[in-house]
């Protein structure tokens, strides 16, 4: 039995892109991702989702080359809808209908973001996902999150990690020894800055009663294991 209702699923741009082949999107992933998404699906659990666009991508770069802050938002934002519409086609072949809503206007490719909407969709088991970040810049795809999670009254967000167990005393990459960390309030993240999200996401999931649960994605069972209330990976939660 699902201890979850309704869920949004969170996941990086750069967790989709093929790292053997350089190409902005591994197939395998995208079966992967609609497979857990069709799981939850199936059990009656409503799904919503943000993407990144790390994949496409990175503000870093807009740096190095001269682009303002806001324009190198706004072009992230635009991945993130690339990266909404080739999730959308995966979910449709798995026999599942999916909406994609955006907060920049994209209307031959999707449908405008309006809150009432979302959840209308949400109550019929439609999939949602949701592209173009908050529609302004300086904003992350976290806060964008925090924010729809909220706004659609979501029971939680799962933050699908590649190949981390969830939140580690350290990077695991450069520490072996590094640790997972089990159970952690949203005051613990604000306080020890674990990188987990940003501070204005994790702001706006102060009191409120949404859990974040950090899990790897890498085995699809996981899913399952934390849509039932299973102790895997981190929970965070006021």
């Amino acid at each position: 039995m699902s201890k979850y209702k309704r869920v949004l699923v969170k996941l990086s741009g750069e967790a989709l892109k093929d790292d053997s082949s350089k190409q902005i999107f591994a197939k395998e992933t995208l079966d992967k991702v609609s497979d857990a998404i069709k799981r939850m699906v199936d059990k009656k659990v409503q799904v919503c989702i943000v993407v990144g666009a790390g994949n496409i991508w990175r503000g870093k770069l807009g740096k190095e080359i001269g682009i303002e802050t806001a324009t190198a938002d706004y072009m992230g934002m635009l991945g993130t809808i690339i990266n909404a519409l080739a999730l959308q086609a995966a979910i449709e072949k798995k026999d599942m209908t999916c909406r994609v809503l955006s907060a920049i206007k994209a209307d031959e490719v999707s449908e405008p973001y309006i809150r009432r909407r979302a959840i209308r969709h949400l109550e019929k088991n439609r999939v949602v996902i949701f592209a173009g970040g908050t529609g302004n810049p300086y904003f992350t795809t976290d806060t964008t999150a925090s924010l729809r999670a909220k706004e659609c009254n979501c029971d939680a967000i799962l933050m699908a990690k590649n190949n981390v167990d969830g939140v580690m005393t350290s990077d695991p990459r450069i520490n072996k020894d590094a640790k997972l960390i089990k159970n952690l309030t949203y005051l613990d993240l604000l306080k020890q800055e674990l990188g987990v999200m940003d501070q204005t996401a994790v702001s706006l999931l102060r009191n409120s009663k949404i859990e974040t649960r950090v899990f790897n994605m890498n085995n699809i069972e996981n899913f399952d294991k934390v849509i039932e209330g299973q102790d895997i990976g981190t929970t965070i939660k006021d």
